[in-house]
């Protein structure tokens, strides 16, 4: 059973600012094309919602980028947020992160869920956008909590809580608990990067083939 809105902490809020907390970097490899044939050409793809009972949803597969296609975007991370040095972080019990995974979903696969990243994993993350196809509002959103009366709330989890569960303490929350703040649109060869302690999520997904539905490669960096 959802607690009741009133009941939940109120986050921090800060207002998404590109160039402070988010970063757009278009054209982003020169290679777009060969790297999306490439994917799409792959037999690995690991099977989430509806497909099995996983609670992500469409189809997984890594590594997207080849190595000198990675070190390329790190490069471009590295002068957008001035860090010296990027890293991945290990997950607890050595478990893999999700880094430099192409994600497909489809329209009918899920819906926008709002969430941040773990504080323990990564500072920023990043979703490369890899189908030329997709509408402009299929891309990412920034949320920040919607409270009774029409308050609005916060968008950041800090410390000492890592993730968004911890900081609400409870993973069920009433489906109006977040409203869209900033949303940056959906486009090709894009790369979308942003801290990774704000509330986001997908805007929107897209198509029902691999082909057609909404493609991106995701990243997660310690820095």
């Amino acid at each position: 059973m959802a607690p009741n809105p009133s009941s939940l902490p109120v986050l921090p809020y800060r207002k998404p600012t590109r160039g402070r907390d988010y970063w757009v970097l278009d054209d982003v490899l020169p290679n777009v094309d060969e790297v999306r044939a490439r994917c799409l050409a792959k037999d690995d793809w690991v099977e989430g919602y509806p497909r099995t009972t996983e609670t992500w949803p469409g189809l997984r597969t890594m590594p997207g980028l080849e190595p000198a296609e990675l070190a390329r975007v790190e490069r471009l991370v590295k002068k957008a947020t001035g860090a010296r040095e990027l890293w991945l972080q290990k997950a607890p019990g050595g478990a893999t992160l999700n880094h430099n995974c192409v994600q497909v979903v489809g329209r009918d696969e899920s819906e926008p869920r709002p969430h941040t990243d773990s504080r323990a994993l990564c500072r920023y993350a990043a979703v490369l956008y890899l189908n030329p196809g997709v509408p402009k509002d299929c891309g990412t959103s920034f949320y920040r909590q919607s409270l009774p009366g029409g308050v609005l709330g916060g968008n950041l989890v800090a410390a000492p809580h890592t993730n968004l569960v911890e900081a609400l303490g409870t993973r069920f929350v009433p489906a109006d608990s977040f409203t869209e703040d900033v949303r940056v649109p959906h486009r090709y060869n894009r790369l979308l990067l942003y801290n990774a302690n704000m509330i986001h999520t997908a805007t929107g997904y897209w198509g029902s083939t691999l082909e057609d539905s909404r493609m991106t490669a995701v990243f997660f960096w310690m820095a």
